[in-house]
C-alpha cells in the first residue's frame, strides 16, 4: 500500500500559520458605551424654568446624587404639619405632611462653625431677593464680599437665588437664610456662610407651599 506525502513547501505553510496565530492576541471589541438613563419625572422635575422673572436653568442631572432630590418620604416626628425641619448633618430639609409623611429636600448647610441650630419663624419670603453680605462676611473675606456691601440686586448671579426665607427667633433677625442657589452642584456639601441652600426648583416648590409664620426647626 502506498502512503501519499504531502510536498514539503505545503507542510512548511501550514506550521508558519500554525505559529503566527498562536502568537497573535485577539483584541475583545470595547463595550458601546450606553447613555445613562434619566428618570423623565426627575428630568421634569428639574427643568429649567422659562416663567419666571429671570431664566432659572435646568439643574445637571449628572451633578445631582439621587437622594438629594425632592421626594415624598416616610417622616413620623412629634412636629405638627407645616413645620420645616433642617437636619443638617444628612444634609436634608423636611416639610412635615400629615400621616407621618414629610416632603424631602436635599439642600446645602453651613461650613463648621457658622450653623445655625434651634427654632425659628419664617417671618417673611422673598420672590428673587436682594442680597447683602453680613458684616461678618465681610470681614472674613473682605475680598469677596466689600463690594457688595451696599447689596446686590435679585437675578441669575445673585447668591440667594429664585427665593429666600427669613429665619427670625424671637422677633430678631437671625440672619440666617433658607435660599436658592445659582451653584446646585453644591447640593449635599457644607459651603454656605450658615445659611441653607436648596436648588432653585425647590426652593420654589417650597416658597409655594408653606406661609409666613412656619415654623422652623434646624437640629
Amino acid at each position: 500500500m502506498t502512503r501519499a506525502f504531502l510536498p514539503t513547501r505545503f507542510l512548511a505553510a501550514i506550521l508558519l500559520g500554525l505559529l503566527a496565530a498562536a502568537c497573535t492576541t485577539v483584541q475583545p471589541r470595547p463595550p458601546v458605551p450606553t447613555a445613562p438613563v434619566i428618570d423623565p419625572q426627575l428630568a421634569q422635575r428639574y427643568a429649567a424654568i422659562e416663567t419666571e422673572k429671570f431664566k432659572v436653568p435646568a439643574v445637571d442631572l449628572a451633578d445631582l446624587q439621587p437622594r438629594y432630590a425632592r421626594k415624598l418620604v416616610d417622616y413620623p416626628t412629634k412636629h405638627a404639619p407645616g413645620t420645616l425641619v433642617v437636619d443638617p448633618h444628612n444634609r436634608f430639609l423636611y416639610l412635615v405632611q400629615e400621616q407621618g409623611k414629610a416632603l424631602r429636600y436635599g439642600v446645602g448647610v453651613g461650613k463648621a462653625g457658622l450653623e445655625f441650630s434651634g427654632t425659628a419663624i419664617v417671618e417673611r419670603k422673598a420672590q428673587w431677593p436682594r442680597w447683602t453680605p453680613t458684616r461678618d462676611m465681610i470681614r472674613r473675606e473682605p475680598q469677596r464680599y466689600a463690594k457688595w456691601a451696599g447689596g446686590m440686586a435679585g437675578g441669575e448671579s445673585n447668591p440667594l437665588g429664585a427665593r429666600a426665607l427669613y429665619l427670625f427667633k424671637n422677633g430678631r433677625d437671625t440672619l440666617y437664610r433658607i435660599h436658592g442657589t445659582n451653584e446646585p452642584e453644591t447640593i449635599g456639601e457644607a459651603v454656605s456662610s450658615g445659611c441653607i441652600r436648596m436648588m432653585n426648583q425647590d426652593v420654589i416648590d417650597l416658597y409655594n407651599r408653606i406661609p409666613s409664620g412656619s415654623k422652623v426647626v434646624v437640629l
